[in-house]
């Protein structure tokens, strides 16, 4: 779904929901924010040439946080590519993705044995041996990439420690990760029972006030327009 000449929201299915990676490009390259689940690097590659990109031209990769359903297929596509490419995230959120220590909310070790055992086989596995992958560029509150018309880093902690979103300036985009998500093409706040420090992240919210925002791209639930700044301020003054 193209949202902005130049971004795309690739729409991943999964089971039952849909993930919602962002693509940004130009004629000559382009980066890939977030990259599904593991074993959806086919899916990814198909919704990039709808949109008319080649794994050629990516160049870079960027991370909005550790999450398995955000890291996941970022190491069939480095494999899968004959190039080098690049991979961003936030220092915080680092050593987790490149599996020196474990994933916040996949390790077995600090899982509920009950839980745990309720767990698929298939799922145990990946906790066990989650996917990994350098990150190559470390980034932090500010940051601003040039490509692309440009894309500022903005530190939103509370769903994970080094959690970021992205503002595209194409379109006033702002591609939030999971500090938000959306329902019905509204914003709603992260869901509390993966978002570890609330009181954070609606910090986090709050802080994005101060940017010029007309759309946002949520993980989970897809885009949200209209009055962005008054939905985020009624979200985080309930």
């Amino acid at each position: 779904m193209k949202v902005a000449e130049g971004v795309a929201m690739l729409e991943l299915e999964i089971q039952d929901t849909v993930l919602n990676p962002t693509l940004v490009w130009d004629e000559s390259a382009a980066v890939l924010i977030d990259t599904g689940m593991p074993g959806q690097s086919e899916q990814i590659l198909k919704k990039m040439a709808e949109n008319g990109v080649s794994l050629d031209q990516l160049k870079a990769v960027i991370l909005t946080h550790q999450d398995l359903d955000h890291i996941g297929s970022l190491p069939e596509l480095l494999k899968m590519a004959d190039h080098p490419i690049e991979v961003y995230a936030h220092e915080a959120d680092k050593p987790y993705i490149e599996g020196t220590r474990r994933l916040m909310k996949a390790d077995p070790e600090n899982m509920n044995e009950e839980v745990w055992n309720k767990l698929p086989d298939q799922v145990k596995e990946l906790y066990k041996n989650p996917p990994k992958a350098e990150v190559t560029t470390g980034l932090k509150d500010g940051d601003e990439l040039p490509d692309f018309g440009g894309m500022k880093v903005i530190s939103t902690p509370g769903h994970t420690p080094g959690h970021i979103s992205l503002l595209l300036q194409k379109g006033k985009t702002l591609v939030a990760g999971d500090a938000m998500v959306c329902s019905n093409e509204f914003l709603q706040r992260p869901v509390e029972q993966v978002t570890p420090e609330m009181d954070t992240a609606l910090q986090s919210m709050r802080k994005l006030l101060d940017y010029d925002i007309d759309q946002v791209i949520c993980y989970h639930g897809g885009l949200a327009s209209g009055n962005i700044h008054n939905q985020i301020k009624r979200l985080t003054e309930e």
